[in-house]
């Protein structure tokens, strides 16, 4: 059990109360039969708003708190609201600030308490048990008042960094794009692709269905996951998860042993594969294999015959939104083989592509870097926001 606030970790003139005797906890209900399109109260989930309702569950200043999914994440609502039936929502006392309580909630110990199921899932018993340090309301006040001052200021900071990263990565598209289909020497003839999608491009390059220049093949997953094990003892075999920003696929989450991959007689993909994620959530991401490799049945791997898998992998990374958009979308959205292959790719010859993919490697490693370094400081920002939080509600940083 996580360590509790004990009396010597807090200022002498605070008290330690239990988090059900600061709040009423209370149990969400059923939405759906109190629905409206227009109007209404708030529908609030672990994400915040996502409908209306014609009735609402609570009307005041209130801590919501995940019940099943999503559980770590506690929202402070104010006003009239409907809470779902997987989060409860609290009645606060007198004597409790509201946001002060929110900020409170936002230190609990939610791993050690979340059940090992498939869904995540709280209980009254586990929340109501959990211990705050309580100074006097009006200390409370001044408490949240600095974290809404100090928040604002670290937000605020984190949406110029989320700006960068996203200035970044559509300067990296426009750079491949711009690149693949007009070459690195700016003074040759061009000619009209004739491919909407793809525009203009040097007058001595080709066009070819992708059929014509790589093999087509759709991974698989052994029965049972026979076979597949977390300890590097076979090859890498990919799913969605293990992409990454930079393309680059060096390590997988998970392997295939070499004994599976023999009696199964399962056709591995060879070393500079470009793999794309082509059904699911996440379809358009893609990568290139450095190893010899397998994936499991969302992923297609695009073998190269005739061209520079590396420069495949650029070109297809850049129209990767053209195909997503263009995917075959029932239940899930699917890329399928027959589609796939009929894509017409942009080939110049082969010194060119060799020079285009040096010229993109060195231009991109240096934009992956800078947005890793963005990203590496939004996440000390967030790293802060908590420790702040704590130092605050416990007393160990005075306001």
């Amino acid at each position: 059990m996580p360590d509790l606030i004990t009396k010597r970790n807090i200022p002498t003139s605070w008290s330690i109360k239990r988090f059900k005797y600061c709040a009423q906890i209370c149990n969400g209900g059923e939405y759906s039969d109190i629905e409206v399109e227009e109007g209404g109260y708030p529908v609030i989930g672990s994400g915040g708003e996502f409908a209306r309702a014609s009735k609402f569950s609570y009307y005041g200043k209130s801590v919501l708190l995940g019940r099943k999914g999503t559980v770590d994440k506690p929202l402070f609502v104010d006003g009239a609201f409907w809470c779902v039936d997987t989060m409860f929502y609290t009645k606060i006392k007198d004597f409790m600030y509201e946001k002060y309580l929110y900020y409170c909630a936002l230190c609990f110990p939610f791993d050690y308490y979340v059940t090992s199921t498939a869904l995540p899932s709280m209980t009254q018993r586990d929340l109501g048990s959990q211990e705050i340090a309580v100074p006097s309301r009006k200390e409370q006040k001044a408490i949240a008042d600095f974290l809404d001052k100090e928040w604002a200021q670290i937000d605020s900071i984190a949406a110029d960094l989320g700006k960068q990263i996203e200035l970044l990565q559509q300067y990296k598209r426009s750079l491949i794009t711009e690149t693949v289909t007009k070459g690195l020497d700016k003074s040759v003839p061009i000619k009209d692709s004739g491919v909407e999608w793809i525009g203009e491009i040097p007058e001595h390059w080709r066009l070819k269905r992708l059929k014509y220049i790589a093999k087509l093949k759709t991974g698989t997953t052994p029965p049972g996951n026979e076979g597949i094990n977390y300890d590097e003892n076979g090859i890498n075999w990919f799913t969605p998860s293990d992409f990454l920003p930079n393309m680059q696929l060096d390590t997988s989450e998970k392997y295939i042993d070499r004994e599976t991959i023999c009696y199964a007689n399962i056709q591995t993909y060879p070393r500079g594969s470009v793999l794309l994620v082509a059904i699911g959530a996440t379809v358009g991401k893609i990568g290139i294999s450095k190893n010899n490799a397998y994936s499991n049945q969302q992923i297609t791997a695009v073998i190269p015959q005739h061209i520079s898998g590396n420069y495949l992998l650029y070109y297809l990374a850049s129209k990767s939104p053209y195909i997503k958009d263009n995917a075959l979308y029932t239940t899930l959205p699917i890329i399928n083989n027959s589609y796939l292959q009929n894509i017409t790719i942009v080939v110049p010859p082969t010194t060119e592509q060799e020079k285009i993919v040096e010229f993109l490697n060195r231009k991109c490693s240096i934009i992956d870097e800078l947005i890793e370094d963005k990203n590496k400081l939004l996440l000390r920002l967030q790293q802060h926001k908590k420790s702040l939080i704590y130092e605050v509600v416990t007393g160990k940083k005075e306001v």
